[in-house]
């Protein structure tokens, strides 16, 4: 996942720096999403960063940084609800054992 959307940026990038003058909105988008501006360095592109951004960041390492900590998140939450899965099926054998003895007596 980092790397695809790292090469749609560096797509974004080279198109922007072929021509200019017709801009590019997939380029600003990355730039204000990730609070970030450029490849190497922002001379090239500086017409497409954030205002409010305050120092040169390098948007490959923003977009890789960004979406492994998301990945992480997805990863704890996915883990979660595959221990509540196991749970609640234990849950339903142990429910479905007991209401079989239960028929049995009666």
């Amino acid at each position: 996942a980092i790397r695809h959307v790292q090469t749609m940026y560096e797509e974004a990038y080279n198109d922007y720096l072929r021509d200019r003058e017709r801009g590019n909105g997939t380029l600003i988008t990355f730039h204000s999403t990730f609070q970030c501006c450029g490849k190497e360095s922002s001379e090239q592109v500086q017409p497409t960063c954030p205002k409010e951004l305050l120092g040169p960041k390098n948007c490959i390492d923003e977009i890789e940084a960004i979406i492994s900590v998301k990945l992480q998140l997805i990863g704890i939450v996915g883990i979660g609800i595959a221990g509540l899965t196991i749970f609640g099926m234990i849950f339903s054998m142990v429910l479905c054992c007991a209401i079989r003895t239960s028929r049995d007596m009666i």
